[in-house]
């Protein structure tokens, strides 16, 4: 049976006062609409709306999980901490949790919240994880299942960029009808107004790609391009326009917006 436990994800547990509420006045998405079998992707933004946290929630009784990077977890603790105030609210790793995925949806996990190829995933005890499983884990597997479809996660890979701009619109990754929230105010009016002038895109590298490629995995890499209303990548000579990866759902993201 193939692997399904992610090594390379934590689980946080917010327990306390209001938790619902805490998350509401901070990340991109609507905690209104979380639900078990309703994962929500989100972001916790820089007040310019730049990306600085992506990460699922989870319900889990009346606390919340949030299934994040594990390199990044402690931050993202220290970073939710400082917002915390005097509210009664627990925040830490629950290192009794492990997060799985496998690359189908109908074996009854939820499916991926941002886009349904990506398949499904879900928490589980770690004593039901199988020992050797946990040594290897199926990282590789869906990092090379996500990049393939088109979509990027992590600090690593989101970089310095504003919320839009990674396609978090797109991936149902924010919400425009909810109430305030750190780095709204910037992403609201690139929302209405339109102005998403660059797009975060996947790229197949070449033996020597230059710019505007930033980090590589052996055979993919990330770039910042451009949108005219001519094309993705406006700039860019031919050849180099087979290098982006164009899926089906930013394809129809960018037709319905007039940006291809």
């Amino acid at each position: 049976m193939a692997a399904t436990t992610l090594i390379d994800r934590a689980l946080l547990r917010l327990s306390g006062e209001d938790v619902r509420g805490f998350l509401q006045g901070l990340v991109t998405n609507d905690m209104a609409l979380l639900a078990p079998d309703r994962p929500l992707w989100a972001g916790l933004l820089t007040p310019q709306g730049k990306a600085l946290f992506d990460f699922i929630v989870w319900p889990s009784g009346r606390d919340l999980l949030i299934d994040c990077e594990a390199d990044a977890a402690d931050a993202l603790v220290k970073r939710l901490s400082l917002y915390r105030l005097r509210r009664d609210i627990a925040i830490a790793r629950d290192g009794g949790l492990a997060v799985h995925w496998r690359p189908h949806t109908g074996d009854g996990a939820a499916p991926d919240p941002r886009l349904h190829a990506l398949g499904e995933r879900w928490v589980a005890p770690i004593d039901e994880t199988d020992p050797e499983e946990a040594e290897t884990g199926a990282d590789a597997a869906w990092r090379a299942h996500r990049l393939a479809l088109g979509v990027p996660e992590g600090r690593a890979e989101l970089g310095d960029v504003l919320w839009l701009e990674t396609n978090a619109a797109e991936l149902n990754g924010v919400s425009f009808s909810k109430g305030c929230y750190v780095g709204q105010e910037n992403t609201a009016r690139m929302n209405w107004r339109q102005k998403v002038n660059r797009r975060l895109v996947v790229m197949r590298t070449p033996e020597n790609p230059g710019e505007p490629a930033n980090i590589y995995y052996p055979d993919l890499g990330l770039a910042v391009l451009r949108v005219s209303a001519e094309r993705l990548g406006a700039g860019a000579d031919p050849v180099k326009q087979e290098w982006f990866i164009r899926p089906d759902w930013l394809n129809a993201a960018l037709a319905q917006s007039g940006e291809m």
